[in-house]
Order: structure tokens, then sequence, then C-alpha cells
């Protein structure tokens, strides 16, 4: 099994340091070796207090760790004091064959400034470090004050990095998402340089995003991947886990490297739930209630970016003299309409992951309380014009302009209607957590339409 060792300090709340390193490297298949370098007092809302391990005592693990271990690749990150970047570049110089060193320049703490390495310690991280590492991963503050430059654009951010790799590093990695509108990153070797355009994500909860992108790519590297391959491997990786972070304490929450396995993790079960829930509709005969349209059932995988993601019936669910019929087995990117439904509502609601179109029903809203079905509505007279051309824009539109209506207290909705417009069949959407819910709910609506006669 390939292996990284992690030089690096401790954050107890997970988010970033060891703990964020040794579960990103758990989950791109390598198996993540430890040095300590500093124990941190943080929680989400910054760090309170550091304390360094003494030089010995490092120098103690690199030196069981390397007598013991292979070492396939290796991560620096928070190296707090000079006696400590002194200790790992000695170490790092004596092994007979050195392999790939991804060196993150942790500086200060993101939330708050604090130094998390010595100001003294700074000139020795250039002389002694950068010349052993493969790669140098500094963000847009710390190569500012590791150059001296101020740094606003991308070209400025190009000059610092071609500037930090003529100091050593055979590759520099300056990441740009601290710069003003989409963030671009730098790759360079000196020779050619890269501008690697990214989006400014929404991503209130991105602690240990810079923890994260070091350690994948030390766990690509490790794997064989060259230096350009884990560096657009690492950021699809990060991308996803700042999409996702999660809101953990009261602060700001970590980055969530798991986003992408589980949603991978999670395709067998999105496809065999659909199953059950379809079969269940066929069995009890929902046909009643489907439109002109037909129907059609869809369910996301967890932590779901595009259509994609979302799983439903090809053929949809069909009307018949004999009942109800699912023509085909569930797939992914079946339908791009119901994906847009669910893929909107998970955008307010991540734990509504399933939906169902029906035809609409009179009297929905005076009916559905009667059922504990929390019922809303939008108006296609509402509809930008610009929306109406864009495929399944109408749904994404009406969905976000419920949801955004919702008072604070409002749970979400169960069921979205809307009357129509011309050429527009007036239609109900059933949302729900997964498939077998939204089933249960079309089919109490069908029931209690039957047993007042309306059906």
């Amino acid at each position: 099994m390939k292996t990284v060792l992690i030089v690096a300090g401790s954050d107890p709340g997970a988010g970033a340091g060891l703990q964020q390193d040794l579960k990103t490297a758990t989950l791109l298949g390598v198996y993540g070796l430890t040095v300590v370098t500093a124990l941190t007092v943080q929680n989400s809302l910054g760090v309170q207090k550091v304390e360094p391990v003494a030089q010995e005592l490092v120098d103690s693990q690199m030196a069981a760790v390397l007598a013991d271990f292979p070492v396939t690749a290796v991560k620096i990150g928070m190296l707090a004091t000079g006696f400590t970047v002194a200790a790992v570049a000695r170490r790092l110089r004596d092994m007979r064959e050195r392999p790939p060193v991804v060196l993150d320049p942790v500086l200060a703490a993101g939330r708050g400034g604090g130094a998390l390495l010595e100001e003294e310690a700074i000139d020795l991280l250039k002389s002694e470090l950068f010349p052993l590492a493969t790669i140098l991963t500094p963000n847009v503050p710390e190569a500012a004050r590791l150059t001296g430059l101020g740094i606003e654009t991308p070209e400025q951010l190009e000059d610092a990095a071609r500037r930090l790799q003529a100091l050593g590093p055979d590759w520099v990695l300056a990441k740009g998402g601290h710069l003003a509108g989409d963030p671009v990153d730098v790759l360079t070797d000196g020779k050619n340089a890269y501008h690697l355009p990214g989006t400014r994500l929404p991503a209130p909860h991105n602690h240990g995003s810079g923890c994260l992108m070091a350690t994948a790519l030390a766990a690509h590297l490790a794997r064989g991947l060259t230096v350009p391959e884990a560096v657009n491997q690492a950021r699809d990786l990060l991308a996803g886990a700042l999409r996702h972070g999660l809101p953990l304490g009261q602060g700001t929450g970590p980055v969530n490297p798991y986003a992408p396995f589980a949603r991978e993790r999670a395709r067998y079960e999105v496809l065999e739930r659909l199953q059950a829930a379809a079969a269940r509709l066929v069995k009890e005969d929902i046909s009643p209630l489907i439109p002109e349209v037909m129907s059609n059932l869809g369910y996301a995988l967890p932590y779901a970016e595009g259509p994609e993601h979302v799983a439903a019936f090809p053929g949809r669910l069909l009307k018949t003299p004999q009942g109800t019929l699912a023509p085909a087995a569930p797939a992914f990117g079946a339908s791009r309409h119901i994906a847009a439904v669910i893929l909107t509502a998970g955008r307010f609601f991540p734990r509504l992951r399933a939906a169902m179109n029906l035809r609409y029903v009179e009297g929905i809203e005076d009916l559905a309380p009667l059922l504990h079905l929390h019922h809303k509505s939008f108006d296609r007279a509402q509809e930008p014009p610009e929306v109406k051309t864009r495929e399944g824009g109408t749904l994404a539109w009406g969905v976000a302009s419920v949801m955004e209506n919702l008072q604070s207290w409002e749970q979400p909705p169960d069921l979205i209607s809307d009357r129509g417009e011309v050429g527009r069949e007036p239609m109900l959407r059933v949302l729900g957590e997964d498939p077998r819910r939204v089933a249960e709910k079309a089919l109490a609506l069908k029931n209690a339409l039957q047993s007042a006669g309306r059906l």
C-alpha cells in the first residue's frame, strides 16, 4: 500500500491539520503516517492557543517512522518553530531516496490570522525546505508574505509563483481563492505557467481546505501521478469538498472530502430504492393521478451536483388501460425535469432528495392539511422570459421561488403545484427524503381523492 508521511499540527476539531490529512489520505486509498509538530487549541470559531512539540520529539517521531515504514510521499503542513523546520529538513535530506514532497507553507490561521509559524522561521523555511519540495502550495496571503509582493490579480500571483519556484521547489501551485472574482490558481515549474480557472462557490464552511489540497496532492503523487495530473485531481476533490462543506460548530465548519465518495457508494442503493417505490406505485396503481405528460419519480445521490447524479425512469411512469406501467429500469441522468426539481429543493433543504410529478388536483390547498402535508404553489405568469427558454428552467425557478418565500419557521413543502399556462399542463410535485416517502404521500393523496369520489 502506498503511504504518505504527514508532518503537521493537530486540530481537535478535526477540520484541518493531521486529522483532515488522515481523512483525505484514507479516502484516496493511501496509508497516512504522522508526525505531530504542534498541539492547537481551536474550534470552528478560531485558534485560541498553540503549543509546539519539542524539537527532539519531532525529530524522534520522524526517525521512528522513517526507520520502519516505506514512505512514498511526504506532506508538510504546520511546523510552528524554526527548530522544527530544521529538524524536518535534516531528516528529509538524510533519506536515501527522497519521495515527492508537498510543502504547504502554513504561516497563519485562516480564521483570525494568528501566527502558526514563528516570524524568524520564515527565512529558514525558504532556505531549508523549499529546495526539498516537489511542489509548494501557498495561498495568496502566504505567497504575498513569502515574496513581499502585493497580489491582487492572477498575473501578480503568477509573478509571485515564479519567484517562489526560483527558491528551489520543482513546482509551485499558487492558490487564488483569495483573489476577487472567480478564483484562478497558478501552476508553474519556472519555465511554463498555467492559469487554472475555477468557480467562486458559496462555501462558508471551508476550514481545512489548504490541508485537504496538499494531502490530496501527496496522495496522488504517491500513486504515481505526474504533478499536473495530481493538481487537477486534487482541485476536483477540493471543489466538491467546498461545495458540500459541513455546517458543524458555531463558526466556520470543515470542508467535506467525503462527498464524492458518498455519491459513488450510494449509487446501487438509490436505484434499488427507486425500483421498490415504483413497484409499490404500480401495485397500488397511481395511474389516476398520472398527468397527460406522464409521471416520473427521481432520487438523487447524496451531495448531488447535477442531473447525472439524479436517477429516474427513462420511459417515465405511464398511465395505461391496465394501470400504472414502469417500462424501464431507473437510470442516472434519465430526466432533466425531475432532476431540476430535486436539485433545486436540495439547495435549500439537502435532505430532500426525491420527487415525483402528478396531475394537478383542484382544491389541493384544502386537502393537503387534512393529510398532514404542507402545500405551496408558484405562478408561471411570474416566470422571467429568459427562464422560459431554458430546459428545466421553469421548474428550477418555480421551486426556488417557493423555497425563498418560506418563513423561517416553516418546514419544507411536501407538495408544490402550479396551474400551468398555455401549452403547459397544470402540475403537482411531491417532495420527500426518499422514494418511499414520496410514494406514500402520492398514494395517500390518491386514496383520499378516491374516498371522496373525486377520481
